[in-house]
């Protein structure tokens, strides 16, 4: 982490519950080096023992990582940094539209029977993302699922969450797999229009299609995350968190770069 993503990330950090008055142990290790760590092992795939001798010990690595997965704390992290971007960008801090799409991805070996599944149209045994996204491509929620499961039953969680969380959220585009009665039940539950973005029939190859390549671009970000290109979590939770602190990589470093709209 570089000193301009460091004077971005420290005013947004969650504050320990020590520093606030409440019970626990100062940490032992720099937060800096901790989330350098933690940056390290998910852009670059490797395994959690394996973390270089310049980092802290992966065991207290790891615990931290467990304890912001366990207690949101990377979800809030993820939240305060893309409202940042916005706000730079000259965007409200809250979204009013998103876009909603699913990838299948490959588990690993370590990856149990109970948490995956093989998704019969894209020919992938692992596991599911479903994300929204904002028309930045910044991530507005996320939920794994074993590959398997369809992309219209988890929407209709998914979307539900989002929009208890994001109130100004109006309008959501998604492909023609959540055509059907998804429609009228985001209408009626979460008061959101789901517009549906077809490809035509007369087209051939591949076509940038409006909105949907928003979400895309998303995926393309995750895969060239090594720890993302397969998923190599035992937990859903796990999984989950790894696309936040991938995301948060990504907009540290939009924040810090010299710009028109940002840092």
């Amino acid at each position: 982490m570089t000193d301009a993503e460091w004077v971005v990330v420290r005013p947004l950090l969650p504050v320990p519950g020590w520093i606030r008055g409440r019970r626990g142990q100062p940490e032992a290790y720099c937060h800096r080096a901790i989330l350098d760590a933690i940056r390290y092992l998910v852009d670059n795939g490797i395994k959690w023992w394996a973390m270089p001798v310049d980092f802290p010990p992966w065991g207290r690595v790891y615990a931290f990582f467990r304890r912001w997965r366990d207690h949101a704390l990377v979800r809030e992290f993820h939240d305060r940094l893309r409202s940042k971007v916005r706000e730079e960008l000259g965007r409200d801090a809250e979204p009013s539209a998103g876009v909603i799409d699913s990838q299948s991805v490959k588990a690993d070996a370590v990856v149990g029977a109970d948490s995956r599944g093989f998704d019969g149209g894209k020919l992938v045994n692992g596991r599911k993302r479903h994300v929204v996204v904002d028309t930045l491509g910044l991530l507005l929620g996320v939920m794994v699922t074993v590959a398997d499961t369809g992309d219209r039953a988890a929407a209709q969680v998914l979307l539900r969450r989002v929009a208890d969380a994001h109130h100004q959220l109006e309008l959501v585009w998604a492909d023609g797999g959540y055509a059907g009665g998804l429609i009228e039940y985001c209408l009626a539950t979460s008061a959101l229009v789901l517009a549906i973005v077809k490809r035509s029939d007369d087209l051939r190859g591949f076509v940038v299609l409006p909105k949907r390549w928003i979400v895309e671009r998303f995926f393309a970000h995750l895969m060239r995350t090594r720890r993302l290109a397969r998923d190599f979590e035992r937990r859903t939770t796990s999984a989950k968190a790894m696309v936040c602190w991938s995301m948060t990589l990504l907009m540290t470093r939009r924040l810090a770069r010299p710009g028109p709209g940002s840092r």
